[in-house]
């Protein structure tokens, strides 16, 4: 059974960097050339939205409020996902979930929707205060 735990959640104020970790357990995902893994975010009231995928090869894409702010990466080795967010702002707080698919073909190539994703983990909250 795949499991996605998502951890580094947390209180910052605005201008502050949290990094976040996605532990995968239950499947190797490295193993599928066409894998995917991505962060999403859902704050009350609004709808999922994509923060970043990354792919098999590294390729990676980025929602365009966190361009330039979010560094999303992976260590294949530990199967773990990382989303490093630095000079964050109130708008950026929310849920953040980490995802996981072994086949999407046009993951590294665009920001992949919430709906390619099979696997997801429980959420982790990230507040910004001003």
């Amino acid at each position: 059974q795949v499991q996605l735990v998502e951890s580094g959640g947390g209180s910052v104020q605005a201008g502050g960097s949290l990094r976040l970790s996605c532990a995968v357990s239950g499947a190797t995902f490295s193993s599928y050339s066409t894998y995917c893994m991505g962060w999403f975010r859902q704050a009350p009231g609004k709808e999922r939205e994509g923060v970043a995928t990354i792919a098999h090869a590294g390729d990676y894409n980025y929602g365009e409020s966190v361009k330039g702010r979010f560094t999303i990466s992976k260590d294949q080795a530990k199967n773990t996902l990382y989303l490093q967010m630095n000079s964050l702002k109130p708008e950026d707080s929310a849920m953040y979930y980490c995802a996981a698919s072994s086949y999407v073909f046009e993951c590294g190539r665009t920001l992949v929707s919430a709906s390619r994703f099979g696997y997801w983990g429980q959420g982790t909250q990230v507040t910004v205060s001003s």
